[in-house]
């Protein structure tokens, strides 16, 4: 299948930011072909012609850290201080399914694609259902099976170790999946658990996560135990490296910023959540300056209760200008790099996607400019970060496949999926009443 996308305002996010405007993106099967002005419009033949009416072309936007499986807890008790230990984790032991993690995880997908996002990193609970549903809606994703550890008699809605080492190979082939393993974090899994799930990951040589340095707690805990920061005990444990995705790391250290610099370790920062549990800003201007490979998160539907990086992008700027005391900081080209191209170098696939080369993955997002928060353009990439909203993604393609189209998801009705999941989460609505009246 050759297509043809013309008369874009085309940012490339590529190592120079070429733009091209108006420009075209010429897409042969899956992958990339040429990208330029529209002076230089191939004259090939194309079974799909596509006008872009003036869109700005970027490529597909990456979300590093999620919870795909979390929409049902979206809006429950986000004012309550003890929420993770009163709701989070009671809810999923008793109502926590496979069938209600497929189910939000397809809603969440759907969420995702009509803002724009084409490849997604999830850590969950019954991640092979996950997978399917991600397959099913054609999604680039990274999918971690979360390993938690509870007390012996604790019913658990996973596997565990033994779940990830199965669900790892069933999926290691997958054009679009990748499969992984994510301890929960240092203060809820055992140094040993730890361990063991980054030797899977070792193993199998696929990404390895977990939330890091996010709660006060947290901090005092390794501090008074050990006399360390939690990312200096990780790597005493020996599971920093390449692979290694950190979530969060609100309260990194400078010697833990040096230190994930030299280990190669990655960071998901999720600033929409962080705030909103009023738990601080994480030094990303710092880790940008030492060189560390950082992309945006929205967290889960339930903690950062959106899964649109335009909102994200949006409290980047506003809350790290900020806090630096500095309007210049965090320029917008910066702020969408940290949403396309950055997001892929912290997930270890920028050779693949990212960003508007020819050869790599056509997975592209077509932002329109008719609606009235989208006039006028002096700068695209601060209309991108200050103006646009998910609502003005028009077209979104994944492997040079539609997604998404006139605003609408191709491979589902966004009505029957949210039916289908407001039908399973029965049970969770009445293990919320009783909760709710027990307090």
């Amino acid at each position: 299948m050759k297509t043809l996308l013309t008369n874009m305002h085309v940012l490339t996010m590529d190592a120079a930011y070429t733009t091209f405007n108006p420009g075209f993106i010429s897409i042969t099967n899956d992958k990339i072909t040429a990208v330029g002005p529209m002076d230089n419009l191939p004259t090939d033949d194309y079974e799909r012609v596509i006008d872009g009416k003036g869109a700005l072309a970027i490529p597909g936007m990456i979300n590093t850290h999620t919870h795909i499986g979390m929409v049902p807890f979206r809006s429950l008790g986000d004012d309550t201080p003890d929420r993770l230990t009163r709701f989070l984790f009671p809810l999923e032991q008793s109502c926590m399914t496979e069938s209600l993690a497929y189910h939000s995880g397809k809603y969440a997908i759907a969420e995702m694609q009509l803002a724009g996002i084409t490849t997604f990193f999830d850590m969950y609970y019954f991640e092979d259902e996950l997978a399917k549903a991600t397959d099913e809606m054609g999604s680039r994703a990274i999918l971690a099976e979360t390993i938690l550890e509870e007390a012996p008699d604790a019913k658990k809605p996973y596997g565990g170790l033994a779940y990830a080492a199965e669900f790892i190979p069933n999926w290691l082939y997958h054009p679009l999946i990748t499969p992984a393993v994510a301890p929960h974090a240092p203060y809820t899994n055992s140094a040993e658990s730890l361990k063991q799930a980054f030797n899977l990951a070792e193993k199998y040589a696929v990404p390895f996560s977990l939330h890091v340095s996010e709660m006060t707690f947290e901090m005092e805990h390794y501090q008074n135990e050990y006399s360390q920061t939690p990312i200096q005990y990780l790597n005493d444990l020996g599971i920093l490296n390449e692979r290694t995705l950190a979530a969060h790391c609100i309260f990194a250290t400078e010697a833990d910023i040096a230190l994930m610099k030299e280990k190669n370790v990655a960071v998901a920062h999720c600033i929409g959540a962080n705030t909103k549990s009023a738990k601080g800003i994480a030094p990303v201007q710092a880790m940008l300056d030492a060189g560390l490979r950082v992309g945006l998160g929205t967290d889960g539907p339930s903690s950062g209760n959106t899964l649109d990086l335009f909102s994200q992008m949006k409290m980047v700027a506003y809350f790290h200008k900020t806090a630096l005391k500095n309007r210049a900081a965090f320029p917008t080209r910066d702020i969408v790099r940290l949403a396309t191209i950055g997001g892929a170098e912290a997930l270890g696939m920028a050779d693949q996607i990212g960003s508007l080369e020819p050869g790599k993955q056509a997975d592209i997002t077509l932002i329109e400019t008719d609606s009235v928060n989208m006039f006028p353009i002096f700068d695209p990439y601060a209309v991108l970060v200050y103006s646009a909203q998910a609502h003005n993604v028009r077209d979104v393609f994944i492997a040079g496949e539609p997604v998404v189209t006139d605003k609408k998801i191709v491979r589902a009705d966004l009505y029957d999926l949210r039916s289908r999941l407001d039908s399973e989460m029965k049970h969770f609505r009445q293990e919320v009443e009783k909760r709710t009246e027990a307090k």
